[in-house]
């Protein structure tokens, strides 16, 4: 049961569709996931054109994957805070600011794992 309702929890099929109604509704509404998940099939390509070990697939598929999740947890902060305030509030700001450094912090810590796993490739050919 959820609580303060009385609902029941949905069912596990339907809390599938609930994440993927969000996630295409973050890919069809953000601009910023939508660079993500196009430069996160260019990594795929290249490791595909550079033939990357299965280790080297490993990492870039967790980068791939934790930057769209810190995206996905930013967006949804963001509109956490337009819900709570309409006004131009600095705690508002505070909170998205913050939110938006830990994606950028996670992009260039994935660009820094994706140089360094390319970069090897590239030697190895």
């Amino acid at each position: 049961m959820i609580p303060g309702s009385n609902r029941d929890h949905p069912t596990f099929l339907r809390s599938f569709g609930y994440a993927f109604e969000g996630f295409r509704t973050a890919v069809t509404t953000e601009r910023n996931i939508k660079v993500q998940l196009f430069v996160g099939v260019l990594a795929v390509i290249a490791g595909i054109v550079l033939k990357i070990d299965a280790l080297s697939w490993v990492l870039v598929a967790l980068c791939i994957g934790l930057v769209l999740f810190a995206e996905l947890v930013n967006t949804s902060i963001e509109a956490i805070v337009d819900l709570a305030t309409q006004e131009l509030h600095p705690l508002a700001k505070r909170a998205k600011d913050i939110a938006a450094a830990s994606v950028f912090t996670l992009s260039i810590t994935a660009a820094i794992v994706g140089i360094i796993v390319f970069a090897r490739a590239l030697v190895l050919l």
